[in-house]
């Protein structure tokens, strides 16, 4: 029979191995490579003046390096098809993205880690007061091009009509608010608060809309790393760190369930 110190050992070789064979399935170059969409706060922001990147996102690839034994190099990319075209040229390891049917292709999304709730701002004297008033005749629903809640609307828009904003910023949403080419602009909750906070005269209709599925990106063919990513997830969620992360960030998302693969 082995002693409890072998038996040690094994379990300690084990793991040793089964983490030098994630890491090179993950990160081959020796670095985790992850890259997120800037300007998505549910994601991350980075500090202009010092450069730290903080976040949920963030928070995850850095334990994710560090569970692998390994250095993390974030870097924040402008526009979702520049994450994708990151991950799917192999100058990133993995990519923090909002789950969408048509996304996929060249990359594959891991099981859902949270939901970023959406919802949408009008002026303060407009007749749109729920969810329920959006989808009337004339009507025109802001969201920046390619955004998750602009494809949303793109399936979902009977009547109204989608108007994309080429990049949705205080300023194009003013701007498109003041020239009446818009009705409503939809964003993720915390986008909004900051966009109402900037733009005197708006107001946040109250809810969510949807829960935007938040999710990482690997390229399709590498279901090994899909593979390891998926259980660097489930472990996050068994100890308590996602949630830790999430309360952190205090941002008002949820842990989508397990199941929610």
């Amino acid at each position: 029979m082995k002693s409890r110190a072998a038996t040690c050992a094994a379990g300690l070789i084990y793991w040793t191995a089964l983490v030098f064979a994630d890491s090179k399935t993950v990160a081959p170059t020796g670095s985790l490579r992850a890259v997120y969409l800037a300007g998505n706060a549910a994601q991350a922001v980075q500090d202009p003046t010092t450069g730290e990147i903080r976040g949920i996102s963030a928070d995850l690839a850095r334990e994710f390096g560090r569970r692998l034994g390994v250095p993390v190099r974030l870097t924040p990319l402008a526009g979702v098809q520049a994450v994708i075209d990151a991950v799917t040229a192999g100058t990133a390891d993995i990519g923090f993205l909002a789950n969408d049917p048509s996304r996929r292709g060249t990359i594959e999304f891991s099981q859902t880690y949270l939901r970023n709730p959406q919802s949408l701002v009008v002026p303060a004297a407009s007749n749109i007061q729920s969810f329920a008033d959006l989808d009337r005749p004339g009507l025109r629903i802001g969201a920046s091009k390619g955004d998750s809640i602009a494809l949303f609307l793109g399936r979902t828009l009977k009547v109204a009509r989608l108007v994309e904003l080429q990049g949705g910023n205080p300023d194009e949403v003013k701007h498109s608010f003041e020239t009446k080419s818009i009705d409503a602009f939809g964003a993720n909750r915390l986008r909004l608060t900051g966009i109402v906070m900037e733009v005197p005269g708006l107001r946040m209709l109250p809810g969510s809309i949807f829960g935007v599925p938040q999710a990482i990106i690997v390229p399709a063919h590498l279901t090994d790393r899909l593979a390891a990513v998926n259980a660097f997830l489930d472990e996050t969620r068994r100890d308590g760190f996602l949630q830790r992360v999430i309360d952190r960030a205090n941002i008002g998302v949820e842990i989508e369930p397990a199941t929610g693969r």
